[in-house]
């Protein structure tokens, strides 16, 4: 059975979660941890590369121990140790950590206490208010546990786009192995760039008497067979994940292109504009009576009713097709527009490599400048700098940039001195501002006390967002795709004190992370604040995380000079500086 890195990083993740709830040495769980976001973000599938016979590279955190339960993952396609734990702890169990704001060390007291072990048992301790009776919880963190029960009653059905990709891409280069493929394409919300997939459509159109339907039933992947026909299958591989193929005529593969790209909000408005026309559009063609007028092509599509082509990931019906009849979508950011990076981490604080490693992986990527952005001390767990050690840390960046200047391969890179300083609960920042006066960058986070009430969360990020030193407020809603909920706030009213104090707000490329979400930056973009797209990269594996940000941005309806990074050093530094000593900041 073949085996993709997502599929080992959810082993050492579960494994991570088996060994906590058991209690476990807390460097170990650690461990697997960083191993499963390690493997998660490396490019190379493991299972291409031991196939090969090219060894596994030297990794951050995957040492000998590791690298060998690779190599039994991707030869057996299980792990012993996580078959060994999961006779000790129920594998329902882990059912329980998708809840948001259960981890490990509450799904153990409520297993050991009332004895749940799935979902179903939790949601019937909850109503029957048996939960609030349990050490560390209490009548808030129950109604906070029904309220995450009802806004997400299946947390398992959607998968992160970046975990389907890998599953999505394999199937379709296995499926283009078929003789006689003239087109085949990934539809749907995967197409439109949605950061969390439900299932995944696939179009293909090929030469007569093509048996890419039996091809595709035969893949070593699927579990179930849910239908399988002559022009349409559809099945559900090992991991859960829903798959159809659709075999179309060439005549009609834009007009099917458009209709399974969606989304249904989009096609329902299309065929709206065309009926107003005495047109009508399905997924065969644009007709007029019983006359088609096209379908071969979506550009087709698209000019038959007066429009301009939409991207697809503008298809939510959000105004994109008055803009396209007006002329006036905006020309969205590519990735070869960002210059560089401002919100990366480091081996100081959470990171897995070196400043200089991580300048010359950026510099690799053609970018022109990071800025180095290590936790501040309240993140303990994070082993946030104190003051002191962040002198130390600028102090080492002038060093670098001076030695920078005579390096051929580096000249031209600037490293910026920052840091992500925590936002604590009065709204005051980590650090004294006799520190941060002497950054070049001050990203302000939320990383405690999610559970604030709305008024109280506003202000907390507001008065922050007064502080002179601040430029950027990182991953505002501070949401875990999948896993904690957005937090409450006032998203109007910090875009207004982003617009007056000239403080850009951060889109997040972490795949769980997105945050800012797709209508968030479309509202940025309408208040004209601007954005900054950052990796948040804790490794140099973790910098090709910026094309989720640049999917995500296009969603927003971001164009290249309405973010921040895409900016050369010179400007960025001068548009950063004004701020500090002004008061004001002209970005």
């Amino acid at each position: 059975m073949p085996v993709h890195n997502a599929d080992i990083a959810a082993t050492f993740n579960e494994i991570a979660n088996c060994l906590e709830i058991r209690g476990a040495n807390p460097f170990r769980i650690r461990a697997y941890r960083k191993a499963s976001r390690t493997v998660g973000s490396f490019e190379q599938e493991f299972k291409q590369l031991i196939e090969h016979g090219t060894p596994i590279p030297k990794l951050p955190g995957i040492g000998t121990d590791l690298s060998a339960k690779i190599r039994e993952i991707v030869a057996t396609g299980h792990c012993e140790l996580l078959d060994s734990l999961r006779r000790e702890v129920p594998p329902v169990m882990t059912e329980l950590l998708a809840v948001s704001g259960l981890g490990p060390k509450r799904v153990q007291a409520l297993y050991h206490e009332l004895g749940i072990a799935n979902l179903q048992q939790l949601k019937q301790a909850a109503l029957a208010k048996q939960i609030r009776d349990v050490s560390g919880f209490g009548p808030k963190t129950e109604q906070r546990i029904i309220d995450a029960l009802a806004a997400h009653p299946d947390p398992a059905r959607r998968f992160l786009r970046s975990e389907a990709r890998h599953y999505a891409e394999a199937l379709t280069a296995y499926l283009k192995q078929e003789k006689g493929i003239k087109q085949l394409v990934i539809a749907g919300s995967y197409r439109r760039l949605q950061e969390s997939i439900g299932d995944i459509d696939i179009l293909v159109t090929t030469a007569a008497d093509n048996r890419i339907m039996e091809r595709f039933i035969e893949y070593d992947e699927i579990t179930t067979v849910l239908a399988h026909g002559t022009t349409r299958s559809s099945v559900v591989l090992r991991n859960g994940l829903q798959i159809d193929l659709r075999l179309v005529k060439s005549d009609s593969y834009g007009s099917a292109l458009h209709y399974f790209t969606g989304s249904k909000a989009h096609n329902i408005a299309i065929r709206r504009l065309a009926r107003s026309r005495g047109l009508k559009v399905n997924e065969y063609g644009v007709f007029k009576g019983a006359e088609r007028l096209g379908g071969e092509t979506e550009d087709a599509i698209f000019s038959t009713l007066g429009l301009a082509f939409i991207p697809p990931e503008l298809r939510e019906d959000r105004g994109e097709i008055q803009a396209a009849h007006l002329g006036t979508l905006p020309h969205l950011i590519k990735r070869e527009d960002i210059r560089g990076d401002l919100h990366l981490h480091t081996e100081v604080s959470d990171g897995k490599n070196s400043i200089k490693d991580m300048a010359i992986a950026a510099r690799n990527l053609g970018w022109e400048y990071i800025a180095i952005t290590d936790h501040s001390q309240h993140l303990k767990v994070a082993h946030g700098l104190s003051p002191q050690q962040l002198i130390g840390q600028m102090t080492d960046i002038d060093q670098l940039n001076r030695l920078n200047k005579h390096d051929p391969a580096m000249a031209g890179f600037t490293i910026f001195k920052g840091c992500e300083v925590d936002i604590l609960e009065d709204g005051s920042l980590d650090l004294p501002d006799s520190v941060l006066q002497h950054l070049d960058i001050v990203i302000a986070a939320i990383h405690s006390k999610f559970d604030l009430s709305s008024e109280r969360q506003t202000q907390r990020i507001l008065r922050a967002m007064d502080n002179p030193y601040v430029n950027i407020l990182a991953h505002p809603s501070s949401r875990l795709i999948g896993k904690r909920d957005p937090i409450a706030f006032d998203f109007p009213a910090v875009l207004n004190k982003a617009k007056t104090q000239k403080i850009c707000l951060e889109l997040n490329s972490q795949p769980e992370r997105l945050d800012l979400n797709d209508i968030d930056c479309k509202m940025a973009r309408d208040a004209k604040v601007m954005i900054s797209i950052n990796t948040d990269a804790h490794s140099v594996f973790e910098l090709s995380f910026l094309q989720y940000g640049i999917d995500q941005a296009r969603r927003g309806w971001l164009s290249a000079n309405e973010v921040l990074n895409t900016q050369s050093a010179s400007k960025l530094i001068n548009r950063l500086q004004p701020r500090k000593s002004h008061g004001s900041n002209p970005i």
